[in-house]
């Protein structure tokens, strides 16, 4: 089997027992680059970075377990008693959901290493996730596009351009295309572009999903990017640079010119969001719902939009098109977990008791206002309100 990730120099970076180093060393020879995400289209092997990143959260799990005297003596010996006090010491760091669950789904790929398929269960089977606040949303509640932030692209890119004209043309071909950033350095020009009008984008995919983006009429930013491709790799990384060395520049560009959540509130990846929510409204003819203008696209064409959306953005899964675009239901379920009882009872107050009313005033669903009123249901607010009550039938013999 052909690993490609240095695992000797990696395991020399933890302080672990020489033998339990041995032990790991063997498993990951053998296990390195065995997929385990379910949703993996690609036959291809793991990259070595996520080879690399994966191997590295493991050791330092073992590390932090050995740090708070669980001192195991072979990776082996590893149980459920240990997984769960992982999850719990990640909870008290305020880990996010989202790393908490990538940590386990590596545990889980270690799990089935060591023959033990049972080892690793859900972040819900350790912690309650709405009382430790790890409830995680697959559906964008801001928007991150460009726009969405007030900041004109072509402006900013013409910016760039003067310091670092392949940085700009990297950020060109991701507004154009949606492409995210490694695609962008690792996209060849002259040998994706298709006679169907498509472009073939094959190279940093995530889960090594290959897709095809319609060209349009973005000819120009491709043409662009055909005069800076690497003249040994067709890549557009400039000669004599590395993807490491070349993805560090380009971030410190972007940092000098603002372009950061701390500086502007946008990043480079907020330029795919934007393509992704510009296709949307083009099928649909209605703004995306992240945009919040509150018209609703025709079932129909929401779904068609949905589904060119998944596909332009090389996901598997149509729901995944609400990270990019969002849905009604999370958004107002956000605008209704920000309104306070005092507010829906004042609403209602000036209503005259009319909550429909009352529920567009506040802007939320009249089911909404009647589960924000539920909430305090020993209060009665205004006269004719009377708290919904579950009533049981009693049999009596």
């Amino acid at each position: 089997m052909a690993v490609t990730v240095n695992v000797r120099s990696l395991l020399s970076e933890y302080k672990l027992p020489a033998d339990f180093k041995n032990s790991l060393s063997v498993l990951f020879l053998d296990n390195a680059d065995r997929v385990h995400s379910r949703t993996r289209v690609s036959s291809k092997k793991l990259s070595v970075k996520t080879q690399g990143y994966r191997l590295q959260k493991l050791c330092h799990s073992f590390v932090e377990l050995r740090e708070n005297g669980y001192a195991l003596q072979s990776p082996w010996a590893i149980k459920p008693k240990h997984v769960r006090f992982l999850v719990e010491l990640w909870v008290r760091k305020k880990q996010s959901a989202g790393t908490i669950e990538n940590k386990l789904t590596y545990l889980r790929a270690f799990a089935g290493w060591v023959n033990k398929p049972t080892l690793v269960g859900a972040l819900a089977d350790y912690v309650d996730r709405k009382e430790q606040g790890l409830i995680r949303t697959y559906s964008a509640l801001e928007d991150r596009s460009w726009e969405g932030n007030k900041v004109d692209a072509v402006a900013m890119i013409n910016e760039i351009a003067e310091t670092d004209p392949v940085v700009a043309m990297q950020l060109k071909l991701q507004a154009a295309f949606g492409l995210r950033v490694e695609e962008s350095f690792l996209l060849r020009p002259k040998e994706s572009v298709r006679r169907d009008g498509l472009l073939s984008v094959t190279r940093g995919t995530k889960g090594g999903r290959d897709r095809l983006v319609p060209i349009q009429l973005q000819t120009a930013v491709l043409e662009e990017a055909m005069k800076y491709c690497n003249t040994l790799t067709g890549s557009t990384i400039p000669d004599g640079c590395t993807k490491k060395q070349w993805k560090n520049h380009y971030y410190d560009v972007l940092k000098r010119h603002g372009v950061t959540k701390a500086g502007l509130g946008v990043t480079s990846h907020g330029l795919r969001h934007q393509y992704l929510q510009q296709m949307y409204e083009t099928v649909t003819g209605v703004p995306a719902p992240v945009k919040g203008g509150g018209k609703k696209a025709d079932l129909k064409l929401h779904r068609e939009a949905l589904k060119q959306v998944v596909e332009a953005a090389g996901h598997s899964r149509p729901s995944k098109a609400n990270a990019y675009i969002a849905s009604y239901n999370s958004l107002a379920q956000q605008r209704s977990a920000a309104i306070s009882f005092e507010q829906v009872t004042a609403a209602v107050e000036t209503a005259g008791g009319n909550k429909t009313v009352a529920a567009a005033a506040v802007g939320i669903s009249r089911q909404a206002l009647y589960r924000i009123l539920a909430r305090n249901e020993g209060t009665v607010p205004f006269r004719g309100y009377v708290p919904k009550r579950v009533t049981r039938k009693v049999n009596q013999n």
